[in-house]
């Protein structure tokens, strides 16, 4: 990586650092050069103005999301040709995927702009809207494929189900750095899992029962 590469690199890692911690708004260009150890002229050589610099946070943040999606789901589909297997993988890898962090998930630059959308122009706004739809579009698409195979217990829009992971993720960062638990969006990643689990498991297998645990006797 050239000079000129990493030093956009550092910035943006300090900005979305800072983002996470107290919000765009209150996260200055000044700190930002400070702590980049660069002069002003050289943060505008990068970014125009802050509007830009938002921008290529969130294409940044949204590439890093969908390489983590597009390896897990790639994953799943791996180690199982059947989708509703394949979904539940996909979903025991993102847990394991949270929990492998040392101080659980940093927070979702999404939410935070869109909890600070005044902040931002248009092309920001729209930016960060079509990427919530993009990834609830993949899970709904996952999830659509596995109605095929296992029509739902209930019923229920397969739509809604796939927009409730966004929902759980985001639920479970802001719950997690709530109450200074780590484990939160696993546990909550791992409870969707089930719910969908249970939804689409066919119910005449649902009602077998668990085999007995065979006790091991010692030589």
């Amino acid at each position: 990586m050239r000079k000129g590469e990493e030093t956009r690199e550092r910035i943006l890692e300090i900005a979305e650092s800072s983002v996470l911690a107290k919000g765009f708004g209150a996260t200055s260009i000044e700190e930002i050069i400070a702590e980049a150890g660069i002069t002003k002229s050289g943060f505008f050589y990068h970014f125009k103005d802050k509007n830009e610099l938002a921008r290529a946070l969130m294409l940044r943040y949204v590439e890093m999301e969908d390489r983590i999606f597009d390896e897990a789901f790639h994953r799943g589909r791996q180690l199982s040709d059947d989708p509703l297997q394949a979904f539940l993988i996909t979903l025991k890898l993102l847990a394991e995927l949270m929990n492998d962090l040392p101080n659980g998930h940093p927070g979702c630059l999404v939410a935070t702009f869109v909890y600070q959308e005044r902040l931002f122009d248009r092309e920001v706004r729209e930016l960060t809207t079509d990427t919530v739809r993009k990834w609830s579009e993949r899970f709904r698409a996952a999830l659509a494929g596995v109605a095929e195979a296992y029509p739902p217990r209930d019923t229920i829009d397969i739509n809604d189900v796939g927009d409730m992971f966004c929902c759980v993720v985001d639920g479970g960062i802001i719950m997690s750095r709530a109450i200074g638990d780590p484990g939160v969006l696993q546990r909550q990643i791992l409870a969707f899992r089930g719910f969908v689990k249970v939804l689409f498991t066919p119910a005449a297998q649902a009602a077998m029962p668990r085999p007995a645990a065979v006790a091991v006797a010692a030589e």
